[in-house]
């Protein structure tokens, strides 16, 4: 199966500028962008405010090209430091607030960051930061009445400096590194550019049915360090010139009093989402009258939901498929007569083929590997050019691992995920970083890792471990010693004791065998 979707869409949207940063500039300043904890901020005011943002950092001395990380909850803070960081030129590293130190050291130093804006969510791991292993950072940037030691004040230098000026960039420019477990290997920096993230919007908004309208309210409970919450939620929502509204933790009673009370029309998240709010019995059965566009995307949706929500709701949850490389989106389901199970059809303005083994295009209703090619396909992995080879063909066509068929009318079907990835609430654990981790302990001699279902989670990640001779491991112990490195999504809720991990003659683990 091969289709160039561009064949079927109108002409692209233009970018008015390359930055990604002046996606919204042409918007009316009065109307609202976000609405954050209480705050309504108008789009004149977002400006402002990234103005000052923009300010601050290269008051810093900080240049364009300079690697800035973010760490902050799903909340304005967030959304005027990405703004600021790409309107000065400079690259972002969204990171998770809630990871652990070692693994945001490693994070940090692997992109050589030179300044961090943090939140209040993102204290608490920066304080435990050791300073040494990251020798580029130079500049952390916190909120008033947070003390931390050699950082300064966000807050204050905000009011104190001169507003900076846009920078021009290029669409090849950097514009953030996101990490991802990718398509093999462990998690690496994937570069996604200003040319990138700006394609998948303009794709976004030509593919026919329903999209984003600035009429629109969306409701945004994903964290913004994860490529569908930043991209296809808020960037996407600010360029079709709509209200978002931010929401910091999921819990599935406060979706439904923000649908109601703020008249909620887009609601986009993982499948987990849709899950808790189909079992929630308080609320009534209208509760979901308002939303137009209902989207799931980041891991596999169960059919069973899709029904339980139609039955309850009366309304259509719409499926869509793509990857952190593809900055994110490369099918989604436009209608609502797509086929419950369907991931939809490709999305506007660039090429799917589904290929077999050999690389040749497979026939309709055959299974194979989903190949992308567009302009928003990433560069590459930072400092991994063996990774990115691989990722990415002389052609220019992202392997995606993901395997799926197509049926007579267009529409793709994922089958089977990018072999041996496990997706715990929509974030990708690879194995073989929680295998690390085990392995490490002086009381395991090797281990082995897959993910098993679960009812909330989708997947969760169960370890297989081989003890040291005479030594006793608890199963407690274990999954904490994995907490001191790993974030929670990817550390074990079962570990099981065995006598050998099972090896192809390769020397790799055969996954399919452990627990059998």
């Amino acid at each position: 199966m091969r289709e160039s979707s561009g064949d079927r869409a109108e002409k692209l949207p233009r970018w008015s500028a390359v930055n990604l940063a002046t996606l919204f500039a042409d918007h009316p300043a009065e109307r609202t962008a976000i609405v954050t904890g209480g705050d309504r901020i108008t789009y004149g005011q977002l400006s402002t405010e990234v103005e000052k943002t923009r300010g601050v950092l290269v008051s810093l001395g900080l240049q364009p090209g300079d690697r800035v990380a973010i760490l902050c909850a799903t909340n304005f803070r967030f959304v005027r430091a990405w703004f600021g960081i790409l309107g000065a030129g400079m690259v972002a590293v969204p990171l998770n607030p809630q990871s652990p130190a070692p693994e945001i050291e490693r994070e940090l130093a692997q992109v050589g960051a030179k300044a961090v804006i943090a939140g209040p969510a993102g204290i608490g791991v920066l304080e435990q930061v050791d300073r040494s292993v990251v020798p580029t950072l130079k500049h952390v940037l916190r909120p008033s009445g947070v003390g931390l030691p050699d950082s300064v004040d966000l807050d204050v230098l905000r009011e104190t400096v001169e507003p900076a000026p846009m920078v021009e960039r290029a669409d090849g420019d950097l514009a953030c590194l996101m990490f991802t477990s990718g398509t093999a290997g462990a998690p690496k920096a994937a570069m996604l550019t200003h040319g990138n993230l700006a394609a998948n919007l303009r794709q976004n908004m030509a593919t026919s049915g329903k999209v984003v309208r600035p009429d629109d309210i969306g409701l945004c409970v994903l964290p913004l360090f994860h490529i569908m919450g930043l991209n296809s939620i808020l960037n996407l929502s600010l360029y079709a010139g709509a209200t978002l509204v931010l929401q910091e933790r999921f819990d599935p009673m406060t979706v439904f009093e923000t649908i109601a009370d703020e008249q909620i029309s887009v609601l986009v998240g993982p499948p987990t989402m849709w899950a808790a709010l189909s079992q929630i019995d308080l609320v009534a059965d209208d509760a979901l009258k308002t939303i137009r566009i209902a989207v799931s995307g980041a891991a596999t949706l169960p059919n069973r939901v899709v029904e339980e929500v139609a039955g309850r709701f009366g309304m259509r949850i719409l499926e869509g498929y793509g990857l952190t490389e593809a900055a994110p989106g490369v099918t989604r389901a436009t209608n609502d007569d797509t086929p419950i199970g369907s991931i939809g059809r490709p999305m506007a303005g660039m090429e799917v083929r589904i290929v077999d083994a050999a690389g040749d295009d497979v026939y309709i209703g055959d299974e194979g590997e989903i190949l992308v090619r567009g302009d928003n396909v990433f560069v590459g992995y930072l400092d991994d050019p063996e990774a990115t080879a691989r990722a990415i063909d002389p052609q220019g066509w992202l392997h995606t691992g993901d395997i799926a068929v197509v049926d007579d009318d267009g529409f793709v079907y994922i089958v089977d995920r990018a072999k041996d990835l496990i997706i715990v609430s929509g974030f990708n654990v690879f194995p073989a970083e929680v295998e690390r981790v085990l392995s490490a302990h002086p009381g395991v001699v090797e281990s082995g890792v897959v993910g098993v279902p679960h009812p909330h989670t989708g997947e969760s990640v169960k370890a297989f471990i081989v003890a040291e001779p005479g030594r006793v491991l608890e199963e407690d112990d274990l999954i904490e010693w994995c907490a001191t490195e790993l974030a929670r999504y990817k550390c074990p809720t079962k570990i099981d004791l065995v006598d050998e991990i099972p090896r192809g003659l390769g020397g790799k683990i055969i996954r399919r065998e452990l627990g059998a």
